[in-house]
């Protein structure tokens, strides 16, 4: 009963993501970076705080190496989250999207590594047609002139992404060491803390008040939807193996090009449209045989 939880919770996460990443880009068009960063997870350490009393005396208390565990996986995601912002600031969106599927090897192979998670030989190789499909979902006609890979962005977003992949092992393993809800809870209230104080130092905290107000609905939204896909995927790592929790979950981005085909007719190339069915297709088999 226990994998099928997780894997439903990964799914979860996987439409949680994708209605959120398309908030957030909206968000961060109309307000910049560290603003809809200190939101979301303000957002999430207030809304989480009835649900972590019990997790909170015990945290206080202790003796292993939880809250190590707990403090690297928060410095980590800010690290990666810090030089995704950067690398979208020097290169383009469109020329970085595909190095994101980079995360999902990097967190198989620090599981495998570090707590000798095992993974079964047709799993692994449903993961790698996911990891492809996501590739080659986000690849354009663009990104085969040379180029498009020498920009300054590019560098950074693979530096970044091996950041993410460790942070998603770390989320994984700190929902394990204490709960999924705590370890979302003190992430949130790291990164608000640090964003808080760039706010600050910046004198930024006025005008983000007034963003705020003026984009309300957005702004919430986007917060719900983050906050939830966040705790999603980290339940669904307490259940199933880390590595597939995460690469089911990334199957967000096919499901977004889908969305994207679907409502507003947008035009995908051959090997886009063979990436989304190969993407789909390897993440609904690999939810299969897990249950």
């Amino acid at each position: 009963m226990g994998v099928e939880i997780g894997v439903l919770f990964a799914l979860a996460a996987l439409v949680s993501w994708g209605f959120g990443d398309f908030l957030i880009q909206r968000t961060t068009r109309k307000m910049g970076d560290w603003e809809p960063l200190f939101m979301i997870t303000f957002f999430g350490s207030i809304v989480l705080i009835p649900f972590i009393f019990d997790d909170l005396r015990a945290a206080v208390a202790m003796q292993d190496q939880s809250f190590l565990v707990l403090l690297a996986m928060s410095v980590i995601l800010l690290i990666a989250a810090v030089i995704d912002f950067e690398a979208l600031r020097k290169g383009k969106l469109a020329i970085v999207e595909p190095i994101y599927a980079l995360e999902v090897p990097v967190t198989a192979i620090l599981s495998f590594a570090l707590i000798k998670e095992s993974i079964e030989m047709f799993q692994i190789i449903l993961i790698s047609l996911i990891v492809v499909g996501i590739a080659m979902v986000s690849l354009k006609s663009h990104h085969f002139r040379r180029k498009a890979w020498i920009e300054r962005g590019v560098f950074l977003a693979a530096v970044g992404m091996i950041f993410m992949g460790a942070a998603n092992f770390l989320v994984g393993v700190s929902s394990r060491m204490t709960s999924p809800i705590f370890a979302n809870w003190f992430l949130n209230v790291f990164i608000a803390t640090i964003s808080l104080f760039y706010l600050l130092s910046h004198k930024r905290i006025g005008k983000m008040a007034g963003d705020f107000r003026a984009n309300k609905k957005l702004v919430l939204s986007m917060c719900a939807f983050d906050n939830f896909a966040w705790i999603c995927i980290a339940f669904a790592a307490s259940f199933i193996p880390i590595a597939i929790a995460f690469a089911l979950s990334e199957s967000y981005i096919a499901l977004a090009a889908l969305l994207g085909l679907m409502i507003n007719r947008e035009m995908l190339m051959r090997h886009q449209k063979l990436g989304l069915v190969v993407t789909l297709l390897a993440a609904a088999t690999l939810s299969i045989v897990m249950i």
